[in-house]
């Protein structure tokens, strides 16, 4: 470090680094709200809803699969080259996804999406745990839960509003001129940090990237085959069962790796570390898998147009943006726990609460209720999770600890997209037998005597997120209070100049 040189301000760079990091993950709700014209336009033959539930789930998977490796490859080349790379492969294929004319094309530019995603997200972490000292790491981390709780509550009323105006595409354009912006920003504004060197365990990323396909690919086609032969002597049972056989053979070879694992076992040592992710397993199933049956519900079965169910969850982001930066602050000061038990135990009040007005005659103005709970809630979950797992990182393996972190909250998130498709898809059949017949649901307000029966389909589908982040209440039971450290820690507070990215 130049000692001459004053400290830079790590600030610049994390507000920079949030424009694209907020854009990426609103692409994660945002199509929520516009599934049901999604389906109308690009699959309107079929009433079922795993084919168009693939535009989430191909982003998310292609999302996670490269995340342990993109987290490493920000350490060894630089986490600006790495963000400003994804940035750019994001944005571009974000046109794409606007000028898609089959369901099949959309997918695939919205796998593209995920890997640029993939390569930008773990960096946002990364410089955080680089640049911010231990002791005010909280504050940042705070910032850093208001935009993933933010981004990811505002999906649904940007998307509404954006299908309403101007047709589902626009959901897709509108990253256009965000994307160039954020761009120069980025570059302008993060730092260039020191790189270090790192060996690729590539044995290690096609084992997980093979498990995981399986494991999500044996969910998200379940129902279609009724849990039963997909082709020939392959089942789904099977693709499930030999995705969890080769996610247990990846973890003995990261184990018995001797040079670098994709992996670094070692993280897990950590308590705080280890039931973080666990956590945040939880709350990326949850906040993804609630948005989908809401959002068929409110325009299905009560009419609403997608602006005006998107407008219902506006006391979600506005609570959620106020109060996750003193979060932030107050978590600095305080046991974690604090924060994570009862915020946990709000969203899942919100989701049950939603679940009992889920029918047919509860006035629309009833679920700004729960809306409001939610946002109080996710104040006291992303940053908290985030802060308490990343704390104790060293600054060699922010990277690794920031890709193993992402690719927890994203497979709870890919397995929350496959979960719910089946698990709508079974409460459709239970209430509308014959319900995956030929017809389409369309758009607009189903017909009078099938809607009691949607309602409660989606009804109980929000159960599931309700009470998978139910389980992550007892998950965060088991954190420690941190030590904390004063000024005078030894955190990576930026210099002036820093070694030049390789």
């Amino acid at each position: 470090m130049n000692d001459a040189s004053p400290p830079r301000s790590p600030w610049p760079a994390l507000w920079a680094m949030s424009i694209g990091f907020f854009m990426m993950l609103l692409d994660t709700t945002i199509v929520s709200v516009a599934n049901p014209a999604i389906k109308a336009a690009l699959d309107p033959h079929t009433n079922n809803l795993d084919n168009v539930v693939w535009v989430t789930s191909a982003y998310l998977l292609a999302y996670a699969v490269p995340l342990l490796i993109t987290g490493r490859l920000g350490d060894r080349f630089g986490p600006r080259s790495l963000y400003l790379i994804g940035l750019a492969i994001f944005t571009l294929a974000s046109l794409g996804c606007g000028l898609s004319t089959t369901l099949g094309m959309l997918v695939g530019m919205r796998a593209v999406q995920g890997l640029g995603a993939a390569l930008l997200s773990p960096q946002t972490m990364a410089v955080i745990t680089r640049t911010f000292p231990a002791h005010s790491r909280g504050a940042a981390m705070g910032l850093w839960g208001a935009t993933s709780g933010v981004a990811t509550l505002v999906g649904p009323l940007a998307g509404g509003i954006l299908v309403d105006g101007f047709g589902w595409e626009a959901i897709f354009f509108v990253n256009l001129p965000v994307g160039v912006i954020a761009f120069v920003l980025a570059w302008i504004l993060i730092p260039r940090l020191e790189t270090h060197p790192h060996r690729f365990d590539l044995g290690g990323v096609v084992l997980s990237a093979i498990a995981l396909f399986l494991i999500v690919f044996g969910l998200q086609e379940a129902e279609k085959y009724d849990w039963g032969q997909i082709w020939g002597p392959v089942s789904v049972w099977s693709l499930i069962g030999s995705g969890v056989v080769v996610l247990a053979l990846f973890v003995w070879q990261q184990s018995r790796t001797r040079s670098e694992p994709l992996v670094p076992l070692e993280l897990f040592g950590d308590r705080n570390f280890s039931v973080a992710n666990l956590g945040i397993v939880t709350v990326g199933f949850t906040v993804t898998s609630m948005a989908l049956p809401l959002m068929f519900y409110v325009q299905l079965a009560r009419g609403l147009t997608p602006t005006q169910a998107a407008l219902l969850m506006v006391p979600t982001a506005v609570m959620a943006g106020v109060l996750s930066p003193p979060a932030g602050h107050l978590l600095d000061r305080v046991d974690p726990r604090a924060l994570l038990v009862p915020g946990l135990l709000l969203v899942a009040a919100a989701l049950v609460t939603y679940a009992g007005l889920m029918n047919a005659n509860a006035p629309i103005w009833w679920f700004l209720l729960p809306a409001f709970l939610m946002g109080v809630g996710n104040a006291g979950m992303w940053g908290p999770l985030a802060t308490t797992a990343t704390r104790n990182l060293p600054p060699r393996q922010a990277g690794a600890g920031s890709g193993i972190y992402n690719t927890t909250r994203t497979i709870g998130s890919v397995l929350g997209s496959a979960a719910i498709a089946a698990f709508m898809q079974a409460r459709l059949e239970a209430n509308l037998p014959g319900s995956a017949g030929e017809g389409g649901f369309g758009t607009g307000q189903l017909p009078e005597p099938v809607v009691a029966g949607f309602a409660t389909a989606m009804a109980q589908s929000v159960l599931l997120p309700a009470a998978m982040i139910t389980v992550g209440v007892g998950v965060v039971c088991f954190l420690r209070r941190p030590r904390f450290h004063g000024p005078a820690d030894a955190g990576t507070r930026l210099p002036t100049e820093a070694p030049a990215e390789a």
